[in-house]
């Protein structure tokens, strides 16, 4: 049977993926919006030890669900900070206040993060260049760049 509707599955091996290093934190883009016609996205990351990854703050057109994979990675919510371990999972859906680091002193953290709807890897893609462009990332920047993409900092 054929269906002229159909698309041919997105296959990403392991190495693939759109790397965009931002503040500290290596994201691996694995799906964007540009695969999955604007449903969902996914990233790897990798938060480096005693390094902050993103400060508190709230998605108003986006979800996330952040999983983790190895390491131990401390995710500030509007209740306080929690720590989740592998397979260990967190949904920050539009409103939720959440921020994440990683506390330890010598382990570094491995997680993906998916996104509904996608999109929000333009973000990371502003601050890269930002950097690249040599401009210092300072909290108002950060604010700035995350109130392009429907995102309050706290």
């Amino acid at each position: 049977m054929t269906n002229s509707s159909s698309r041919p599955a997105v296959v990403v091996r392991a190495a693939d993926g759109e790397p965009i290093p931002a503040a500290g934190v290596l994201h691996l883009f694995k799906l964007t919006g540009e695969h999955t016609d604007g449903r969902f996205g996914l990233e790897e990351f990798t938060v480096p030890p005693a390094t902050l990854g993103a400060r508190p703050h709230i998605h108003r057109g986006h979800d996330e669900y952040f999983y983790v994979l190895s390491g131990q990675l401390t995710v500030t919510t509007g209740s306080g900070e929690i720590v989740l371990g592998p397979s260990d999972l967190a949904a920050a859906c539009r409103g939720s206040v959440h921020g994440f680091r990683n506390a330890s002193e010598d382990t570094p953290v491995r997680a993906l993060c998916m996104y509904t709807p996608p999109g929000y890897e333009q973000y990371f893609r502003d601050v890269h260049a930002a950097v690249a462009a040599g401009t210092e990332l300072t909290v108002d920047l950060l604010a700035e760049l995350r109130g392009r993409y429907e995102t309050d900092s706290l």
